[in-house]
Formats: structure tokens, C-alpha cells, sequence
């Protein structure tokens, strides 16, 4: 019994990963383990019986959390986005462009997932969009069928990390930072990430050429003039929603809920614009939206009981202690907890990890002087390779069900691992280099109060006359 009274942090911690392991939902999962260890803790005398009717605030902020609001209306546009003909356009425009070159549809590939990432913000949206479009092209021009599968995975994963990123809207809420420094902060590791895969093709094309062939003569039909005007009738419209987007929030015109909603009327005026726009089609948007926000608002209720329970018995306290008294202190803790994040994203979701190990990281970060703008987009970076881990990444799962019976699945996991070992490097870059994310950010140098002096101006008053009367 004293053992229990004492280890109750550890063993909840336990608990938690045990049903997580079984494969139970992790929103009845998370509230199932925190309800059972908060009557533990009353019987105990851990906690007062009055502690959990702290649950009803904790509610009630999830449901009046107005920056939450941005995830609906970046489901809705990505959903929209997804089957309104505006990847079809950019990809084929811009692969004929890149077509004369080895890897030119790969190079296609990986721009248009980097502009449907800055658009979409949801990484279904992009992988599925690129798979269906690209997939089929790809393997009927020779490009290898493990490259095929790992560059349209990649492609779409990049949209966690390019803003407006869903992933970055939560971390900014876990972290309690603005979600417009999140973005300029994500600018950075985003370009390097792009960069990164666009090496790795070249390196491709010149030791493995076969893998990556230059488009045949016969499938340029677009030259000169032509050509350009396909390409801008691609690239304009997603520049124009790009920056309502993106642009509003970071001259601060609009917030990222306010931004979200604006890119869902940009996104409904492009499905008009290529014709698109059907009821069958919004249907199915709205359908999307409502499974993806059911999810993640049932997701952040168990984690807030959890994480209530938890603090309550003293999990904070000890996940703070053990995590800042690691060896090697700040780089310590750099090193076991991307690790750490390594790992257990082979079994959760990007949204799990966000709510449930993100609250417990962060404090223990913040104790120890981190940057949490920073941290958070490290994070971010990191948990991009919950996507593509084999056997549980979400996009490999997208890519096997839109993938024709003839490619294997093992081709599609082994296609997958040289871009999770770039997506490792990424991260490994943003370590070494913390500029890469603070380099974007307002570096305006912050006001200390206590040395402001205010100097008022003295005057010279004329003497008061009592004996006169006043004038008016």
C-alpha cells in the first residue's frame, strides 16, 4: 500500500501506456485512467474529493477555446482543397516544367505537397491528393516503386511542419505560445526540410539514375509560352490563398481562427473557379470535418482528465525532477526527449502526443531556459515521423489504400525509410542550430520595466491670489 501511496504518478504513467498498448481509443483510454487513479487518490487521501470537480472548468476551457476553432475550418479547407482540381493543375504544370531533368516529377512532387502544405495544413489532405494524382504517372514513366511510394509520403508530411500547420495551432495551445510566432518560427526548419529532400533526389539521379528518369519526349506536350501559362494559372490562385491565410496572420490582420475561415471561402471560391464546386463535394468536406474535430475534442477532454489526476497525485512534480536532473542537463534533455518522441510515435498520433506528453514536457523545458517557441517547433519536426514510421505511419496506411494491388506493402515501408532518416536529420539540424527557428521571429528587444524613466516637464506655475476673485 505505501508503495502504491508513493509510486501513484509512475504507476498512472504505467497505466496510461498499458491501455495504449491494448489499442483502446485514446480518448476513453486517457479518461478511463484518470477517473480510476483520481478515486485511487481519494481513498488514498491523496486528493480531495472536491479536486476533480475541477473537471468542469477544465471542460468548459476546452469548449470556449477559440484558437480550437482553427482546426475545423483548416479540416474544411484541406478537405475542399483536396478534390477541387488545384493539385491536378499545379502538379502537372509544374512537372512538365521540371520534366526534361532525372527526378523531375519527384521534384514536382515534393513543391506542390510544400504549397498544398502551406494551404491545406492537414497531412490526409496531401498525401491522399498527391497519391491519386502522381502515383500513377510515376510508375508508368519508370520511377522506381519504392522512391514513388517514400517521395509522395514525404510530400504530404511536410504539410505538419509548413504553416498553417494543425500541429502547430495545438502545440501553440499546449505551450501557451501565439500560434503567429509558432509559424515564423516553423518558416525555417520548413525550408531546410524542403531542401533536404530535394538533395536526397539529387543524389538519386546521379548513383541510382534508373530510379529517377527524365520524363520521354513524347509526354512534354507543354512548351514556351504554353507552359508558362498553365504554370501561373496554378501558382497565382495558391499564392492568393497562401498569403489570405498566412500573410493575414502574420501582418496581424486576422488571428489564425479568423485566417482558417477566410481560407475556407478562398478554398470554396477556387472549387467554383475550376468548376468543382458541387453539394456532393461540400458534403464530403464537411463530413471530413466533423470525424477529424470529433476526434481531436474527445481526444482533449481524456488527455484533461488525465493530466488533472495527474498533477493532482503529483505527476508533474515528478516528471519535472525527472527529466531536469538527466545527465548532460539542457542537451540531456534534448536528446532523451526527441528520442523519446522518436519512439513512441511508432504507437500514437500526433494529436495523442500533443495533448498527453507535451503538458508533461514542458515545464520541465521551460525550468530548464528553453525557448518553448522553439521546442515547439522541434517537436514538430520530430513528430512528423509519426506519419512515417513503419508499420503504424497514418501516411503509409493513406498510400496502401490508394495504392494499386500490384505494389507491395513492404515496398511502400521500405520506400519510406531514407525520408524518415531526412526528416531525423531535420531535427538534428534544428538542435545544432537554433537560429533556424528564432532567426524568423519579432527579435524587437523586449522593454524592462523597472529601468523606464518617465521624466515629467516642470512648470512654472504663477503665484495663487486668494484676495482677488477668479475671472471667468
Amino acid at each position: 500500500m505505501n508503495f502504491i501511496i508513493h509510486n501513484m504518478a509512475p504507476l498512472m504513467f504505467g497505466g496510461m501506456i498499458l491501455f495504449m498498448l491494448i489499442g483502446y481509443p485514446a480518448a476513453f483510454s486517457l479518461a478511463a485512467t484518470g477517473l480510476f487513479f483520481g478515486f485511487l487518490g481519494i481513498e488514498f487521501g491523496l486528493i480531495r474529493p472536491d479536486f476533480l470537480g475541477n473537471l468542469t472548468y477544465q471542460l468548459f476551457g476546452i469548449v470556449s477555446n477559440d484558437l480550437l476553432l482553427a482546426i475545423p475550418f483548416f479540416t474544411f479547407m484541406g478537405a475542399i482543397l483536396e478534390r477541387c482540381g488545384l493539385a491536378e493543375d499545379l502538379l502537372d504544370s509544374i512537372g512538365q516544367l521540371f520534366g526534361p531533368i532525372r527526378g523531375g516529377m519527384s521534384y514536382a512532387v515534393i513543391f506542390v505537397g510544400a504549397i498544398l502544405g502551406a494551404i491545406t495544413g492537414t497531412v490526409a489532405a496531401s498525401v491522399i491528393a498527391m497519391g491519386v494524382i502522381s502515383m500513377t504517372p510515376m510508375l508508368k514513366y519508370g520511377y522506381s516503386t519504392r522512391h514513388t511510394m517514400g517521395v509522395i509520403a514525404a510530400s504530404g508530411t511536410i504539410t505538419q511542419l509548413i504553416p498553417p500547420s494543425l500541429v502547430l495551432v495545438v502545440l501553440a495551445d499546449q505551450l501557451g505560445k501565439s500560434v503567429g510566432d509558432m509559424y515564423a518560427g516553423a518558416i525555417g526548419p520548413s525550408i531546410i526540410q524542403i531542401a533536404l529532400f530535394c538533395i536526397w533526389v539529387a543524389i538519386l539521379s546521379i548513383f541510382r539514375p534508373q530510379d529517377v528518369p527524365a520524363l520521354p519526349p513524347e509526354a512534354r506536350t507543354l512548351h514556351g509560352l504554353a507552359l508558362l501559362k498553365k504554370c501561373l494559372r496554378g501558382i497565382i490562385p495558391s499564392l492568393g490563398l497562401i498569403f489570405l491565410v498566412l500573410g493575414t496572420i502574420f501582418m496581424g490582420l486576422a488571428t489564425p481562427t479568423e485566417a482558417g475561415a477566410m481560407g475556407v471561402v478562398g478554398a470554396i471560391a477556387l472549387a467554383w473557379f475550376y468548376g468543382t464546386l458541387t453539394w456532393p463535394l461540400l458534403y464530403q468536406g464537411m463530413a471530413t470535418t466533423m470525424r477529424i474535430t470529433a476526434m481531436v475534442v474527445y481526444i482533449l477532454i481524456g488527455a484533461r482528465v488525465f493530466s488533472l489526476v495527474f498533477q493532482g497525485v503529483g505527476g508533474k512534480e515528478w516528471i519535472e525532477h525527472l527529466l531536469t536532473t538527466l545527465p548532460g542537463g539542457e542537451v540531456g534533455f534534448l536528446i532523451f526527449v526527441n528520442a523519446f518522441i522518436f519512439v513512441i510515435a511508432f504507437f500514437l498520433d500526433f494529436f495523442e502526443i500533443a495533448f498527453i506528453i507535451i503538458p508533461m514536457l514542458a515545464p520541465a523545458a521551460d525550468k530548464l531556459g528553453i525557448d518553448l517557441i522553439w521546442f515547439g517547433v522541434l517537436i514538430c519536426a520530430n513528430i512528423q515521423t509519426s506519419f512515417m514510421h513503419p508499420p503504424f505511419g497514418f501516411a503509409l496506411f493513406y498510400l496502401r489504400g490508394i495504392a494499386p494491388k500490384s505494389v507491395k506493402t513492404s515496398d511502400i515501408y521500405w520506400g519510406a525509410v531514407p525520408w524518415l532518416l531526412l526528416q531525423v536529420i531535420l531535427v538534428v539540424i534544428v538542435i545544432a542550430w537554433p537560429g533556424s527557428v528564432t532567426y524568423w521571429l519579432d527579435n524587437t528587444a523586449a522593454v524592462d520595466p523597472s529601468k523606464v524613466k518617465i521624466e515629467v516637464p516642470q512648470f512654472d506655475v504663477p503665484p495663487l491670489d486668494l484676495d482677488k476673485p477668479p475671472k471667468f
